[in-house]
């Protein structure tokens, strides 16, 4: 019995609504949900960017990481930094520890190292020197511009290893 007033309720409140509205808002949600997965996967597809890291052996390895992420980032999701030991875009609070050497041809297509980038890499050098080719992976953001940029992964320092 109280199943079939509730049948009847929800008869009566349907009947209010008129029954093109429920079709232009199923049909719109739908339209929407489609072209938003469809959107992003094109999207995602479209920020790759591969570049290739030499590891402190010497292997050259692939990366891949998204346009506008950092190379920290991408670094740290494919292994070669270890993401613990690093605080992730946090200038304020860097210890130099992802710093990286990018090779001489792709200097030129990255921006000018900013003031507190070149505070932190002269701060934390041993010889207090700044190598040109010298740029922290966490300010360094990735664009298609940098598709197939090949950088340096130094050693960990001693102190750097758990």
């Amino acid at each position: 019995m109280a199943m079939l007033s509730r049948l009847s309720s929800l008869q009566r409140l349907s009947s209010r609504i008129p029954s093109n509205s429920l079709l232009i808002s199923r049909s719109s949600a739908t339209t929407s949900a489609t072209s938003t997965s469809t959107s992003t996967s094109k999207k995602v597809s479209d920020r790759i960017v591969k570049l290739f890291a030499i590891d402190p052996d010497g292997q050259k390895r692939e990366v891949v990481g998204l346009s506008g992420q950092t190379l920290l980032k991408a670094l740290a999701n494919c292994g070669l930094i270890e993401p613990a030991s690093h605080r992730l875009e946090e200038i304020d609070a860097c210890s130099a520890e992802c710093e990286v050497s990018i090779a001489q041809e792709w200097l030129e297509k990255l921006p000018p190292r900013s003031y507190d980038e070149e505070y932190v890499l002269k701060r934390n050098s041993r010889a207090r020197v700044l190598n040109k080719h010298s740029r922290l992976g966490c300010q360094v953001v990735l664009n298609h511009d940098l598709q197939g940029m090949v950088v340096a992964v130094p050693e960990p320092k001693p102190w750097d290893i758990p």
